[in-house]
């Protein structure tokens, strides 16, 4: 059995290290208004976080089942249509959910 004072040491120490994370950007925020990397990274990164999440979803899903990819694709191509079309996240993303879970559900491919 674990030591109190050793587990209790330990919670402490990762209550410490995650409240440090989670100040860091308050900390830093003068620093950070004045780094040249920081307009870049807000201009880039959103979007390469949404396309790992985005290729990590659909081959996460597409090998979870064994009718393939179709319903993960038909999604996708619509939800990239109808953002490059209304410019509407909220009514793109809603829509690529309802087609992917209908189609995945009812056996649409």
């Amino acid at each position: 059995m674990i030591d109190s004072g050793y587990a209790l040491g330990v919670i402490a120490a990762m209550g410490l290290v995650t409240f440090g994370l989670r100040a860091l950007p308050f900390v830093a925020a003068e620093w950070l208004k004045r780094h040249p990397m920081v307009p870049r990274l807000g201009r880039f990164l959103p979007l390469a976080i949404m396309t790992i999440l985005l290729l990590h979803s659909i081959a996460g899903a597409a090998s979870a089942h064994a009718a393939g990819p179709g319903p993960e694709l038909l999604a996708a191509a619509l939800v990239m249509l109808l953002q490059w079309w209304r410019r509407n996240a909220l009514l793109s993303i809603l829509t690529g959910t309802v087609v992917y879970v209908l189609s995945r559900n009812l056996g649409w491919l």
